[in-house]
């Protein structure tokens, strides 16, 4: 059985960003595991699986439904970098870098919510 979403780049970007979340978030002070380090890494996380989740999903409508997950996802996963940084648990140059892989993300996931409203809009395409 194949597996469509394997083949597409904004899985496997999500997939390099989850892993470079999870390693960066373990550097974190322990008293924030079941906080701000959990919550981050299950974002994360979400944003891989609703990918996935979406991919096979009979209607672009409703695969819509899962990017739309997954850019929620990933505004999430920004939302705790802004606390990190606030709680100086990561510098300026990590937030940045961080914040160009969340927007790469973001925009990835954008054009393939474009792909599929317009293919509902066009459906002879």
């Amino acid at each position: 059985m194949s597996f469509k979403f394997h083949g597409w780049q904004v899985y496997k970007d999500a997939r390099t960003f989850r892993k470079e979340v999870k390693q960066t978030t373990k550097t974190w002070p322990s008293d924030e595991k079941y906080i701000l380090i959990s919550q981050t890494d299950r974002a994360a996380l979400s944003v891989v699986l609703a990918i996935a989740e979406g991919s096979n999903r009979r209607t672009e409508n409703n695969k819509i439904v899962f990017i739309n997950r997954a850019l929620t996802s990933l505004d999430e996963v920004m939302a705790c970098f802004d606390c990190a940084l606030d709680d100086v648990y990561i510098d300026e140059d990590k937030y940045k870098y961080f914040y160009n892989q969340i927007e790469n993300l973001a925009k990835q996931l954008r054009g393939l919510e474009n792909h599929l409203k317009n293919a509902i809009e066009h459906p002879e395409s």
